[in-house]
């Protein structure tokens, strides 16, 4: 049996196997165009093409994909064989550089937000070289990029791919100011990927999370987190057979699942990797999404990556570990001393300036339906934008804009008072879980993504928006050297901290007082995706996608408006759900209970005139009071879900579903879950929150 380093990255043509099978100078070529951006050379292409093939076949595959990222943000593939007969009752195997390195998916299909028709079919796939080809059901999958036949992004990939190539022209332009070497930079990822998963037969049970990942109705169970048991605790062995599945399978996809746990809700869990280049982390994550939803069935489990499936309880995020990388360098590590780091310094100020400046994209970019549900729940961040830095680094800050002089804290020897146990050094930063991006001791944590969104529009933004700020620092600093140099690099950042210093919030982000000090420094809070997807056409952000090339303005209106029909649709479904649940599942049932109860009435008073009926009596006009309640809810809902339903703007629309038609569904949902509690059980039709949350 292999061990796990045997089989670790066994089904990924990664850097080695490239090494293995392709003649040396055809791979330094291919390197080229991977850590350079070089055009490919045709010949480099078909050696490359028929060495992923040998590979491929080797290892059983028989077909091969181009995987991409259409705009609903899921990955896509259309199988092709490797088969080519020859005419004589003979085939060939065979894959060529152009099969490599350009298909062609019918268009039309995939979202595009108005820049194709749907007579306009054609489409084509790009290889993306920089992430690796990997095999998975004994298919080739090959990343890559996907365009219109006019050239526009109709993918997450391509603006992705453009933002790093951004971020890395302005950080070697920083890098070259403070001397250093020429390195290859790069964006680097890490994402903590929540889930819930559940019993399958109870999964089936329930319509509404069949057709929309969440419940829609349900009444809070007996038992929640309240405890604070979950956390970390033991893990169920049908849960840790799956995980075990699961790391194996990652393991072999050369995906380094690094971190499995129990979260703070009954039934969740989460997985984290180990961090790698911003773009083959989001392929990498896609990937890790798909292996847990199908694997999860071979444990008669089903797994749940919606924002939030159970009201009441915490929802899941994905939480974007940001960072750059120059060579093997990080950029953000402050080092022992980081208020003599100057060039921390700078990149610590183009943060910040960054998240301050385009707060509303990053708003913008995690907006969601799902996600509306989870953010400022008191389990994650609010939809206010700010920035967490620590003790230790904002008295860095604090001391270069007032002029103050700083103290660098001494490191503090943790001593628990054991002998047996050793003692250890304090870091320098604590942890806040309630800000929505937080530094993390190399890294910003960015709290906010949902756990079933695409991580691609939040680095894309984040990305672009610090290749702005560097651009700002280079260009001011512009061949300036030596002292000179240091003393406008000191100013500059004085001067930045000072004008963004409103960003950095290190309190409890789920306080009210926050919500209340946040607008009166003039952060934004959209408190709906629907508010917040304006943002994304404002003409500030125009001018940023425009100015580094990441997005055009019809591929940003055609992205603003995917997001808003997106949005709506799942809406619409939501509400059809809820009103065909409402009509044939829940009052069919609980009137059925009610018959059941007014009968019992009548037979005991038919047995016992004088009977004592208060108890029955109550019941049945709560039943009856409840079911006259719901059906008005409902009544309600359907009018107006007709009504918004037929408005044409995409805009109105979502701003009608979220201000309207959710408190309309929060109204006919509270009528029903107050039924729930009072219903017997062997009456309630559907498996309830104590049922899916504590199976066995």
């Amino acid at each position: 049996m292999a061990t796990v380093s045997e089989r670790y990255g066994t089904l990924v043509f990664s850097e080695d196997s490239m090494k293995e099978r392709l003649p040396s100078a055809t791979h330094k070529l291919l390197e080229k165009t991977i850590k350079e951006g070089k055009p490919l050379d045709p010949e480099v292409a078909n050696a490359v093409a028929h060495a992923m093939k040998e590979w491929a076949i080797g290892l059983g595959a028989t077909h091969y994909t181009h995987w991409f990222q259409p705009l609903s943000g899921m990955t896509s593939e259309k199988h092709d064989s490797f088969l080519n007969p020859l005419g004589d009752g003979r085939a060939l195997m065979t894959f060529t550089g152009k099969e490599l390195i350009q298909g062609e998916p019918d268009a039309s299909s995939f979202p595009s937000g108005g820049l194709r028709a749907t007579f306009e079919a054609r489409g084509y796939t790009a290889w993306d070289p920089t992430s690796y080809a990997f095999i998975k059901d004994e298919v080739l999958c090959i990343p890559t990029a996907f365009c219109s036949y006019t050239g526009e992004a109709l993918d997450k990939k391509t603006p992705l791919l453009r933002s790093m190539g951004a971020l890395e022209e302005q950080v070697k332009r920083v890098l070259r100011l403070f001397g250093e070497p020429e390195r290859h930079v790069s964006a680097t990822v890490g994402s903590e990927q929540e889930y819930f998963l559940i019993s399958e037969k109870s999964y089936e049970r329930r319509q509404d999370l069949v057709l929309t990942g969440r419940t829609l109705f349900g009444a809070p169970p007996c038992k929640g987190q309240e405890l604070e048991e979950h956390y970390f605790g033991a893990i169920r062995p049908t849960v840790n057979e799956f995980m075990k599945e699961l790391d194996d399978e990652l393991w072999a996809l050369g995906i380094a699942a690094k971190t499995k746990h129990n979260e703070v809700a009954p039934a969740q869990h989460e997985l984290a990797p180990i961090f790698t280049n911003a773009n083959r982390a989001i392929d990498e994550n896609l990937i890790t999404m798909e292996k847990m939803r199908l694997l999860a069935s071979h444990h008669g489990l089903v797994c749940l990556q919606h924002e939030k499936p159970f009201e009441g309880i915490n929802g899941s995020g994905k939480h974007n570990n940001w960072s750059i990388a120059a060579g093997t360098t990080n950029l953000f590590d402050p080092g022992d001393t980081p208020m003599d780091n100057l060039r921390f310094l700078v990149f610590l100020t183009g943060v910040i300036k960054a998240v301050d400046d385009y707060q509303d994209l990053l708003r913008m970019s995690i907006a969601s339906a799902g996600n509306d549900h989870r953010l400022g729940a008191d389990e994650a961040p609010p939809a206010i934008v700010s920035i967490f830095l620590g003790d230790e680094l904002g008295a860095i800050v604090d001391a270069l804009v007032t002029g103050h002089d700083y103290e660098n804290a001494d490191k503090v020897a943790m001593d628990l008072g054991v002998t047996v146990l050793p003692n250890f050094l304090k870091d320098s930063t604590d942890r806040n879980r309630t800000s929505p991006f937080a530094f993390t001791g190399n890294k910003f944590e960015f709290r906010m993504p949902g756990s079933g969104g695409n991580l691609s529009d939040a680095n894309m933004i984040i990305n672009t928006a610090m290749a702005k700020s560097l651009k700002e620092f280079a260009d001011e600093l512009d061949g300036k050297k030596g002292e000179k140099f240091g003393k406008a690099a000191i100013a500059y950042v004085k001067r930045t901290l000072s004008d963004h210093r409103r960003i950095i919030f290190d309190g409890n982000g789920y306080s009210s007082e926050w919500e209340e000090e946040a607008r009166r420094r003039g952060l934004s809070n959209y408190r709906t995706a629907a508010e917040a997807f304006r943002c994304f056409i404002e003409q500030k952000s125009l001018d940023l996608f425009g100015e580094f090339g990441v997005l055009n303005e019809p591929e940003v209106y055609s992205r603003y408006e995917v997001k808003l029909e997106k949005y709506n649709k799942l809406l619409n479904i939501e509400c059809r759900v809820m009103k065909r649940m409402a009509r044939r599942v829940f009052l069919p049932a609980i009137n059925e209970y009610a018959c059941r109860v007014a009968q019992e009435v009548n037979a005991v008073r038919e047995a016992m005139p004088h009977a004592d009926l208060v108890q029955q009596t109550t019941l049945l006009d709560k039943l009856l009071t409840g079911v006259r309640d719901a059906d008005e809810a409902l009544q309600a809902l359907d009018a107006l879900h007709r009504e918004v339903a037929s408005i044409e703007s995409q805009q109105e629309k979502a701003d009608r579903y979220a201000c309207e038609v959710l408190p309309a569904m929060g109204a006919l949902r509270a009528a029903i879950d107050g039924l729930e509690i009072i219903t017997d059980r062997a009456h309630w039709p559907v498996p309830t929150y104590n049922d899916l949350l504590f199976y066995s």
